[in-house]
């Protein structure tokens, strides 16, 4: 993230149809073209998780497309809630299921 901008960040938990669906390909795939870092990973109990940040226009629009997912994926519903921004992430990657 550059310096002095405003940074917000969300957790996100999404449901439905939603793994084994090309689901955290994609989700990294739009993410990099948001300019926004964090992570995506699968959860044992068949949502997906992700924690996004950067721009707030940019995190809204991730949100936004993690509502609609990939073409095969059918998302039902998505939590998202503010979280605390994590300096440390640089860019958007999977992480190993939780």
């Amino acid at each position: 993230m550059p310096e002095g901008r405003h940074v917000i960040a969300k957790h996100l938990v999404i449901h439905g149809r939603v793994q084994g669906v090309g689901y955290r390909d994609s989700a990294v795939q739009a993410a990099f073209m948001l300019n926004i870092s964090g992570w995506v990973r699968n959860r044992s109990d068949g949502t997906v998780e992700a924690h996004a940040q950067g721009a707030p226009d940019a995190v809204d629009r991730f949100v936004d497309w993690c509502k609609e997912g990939p073409p095969l994926a059918r998302v039902s519903k998505v939590d998202a809630i503010d979280a605390p921004v994590d300096a440390s992430l640089r860019d958007f990657a999977w992480r190993s299921t939780a």
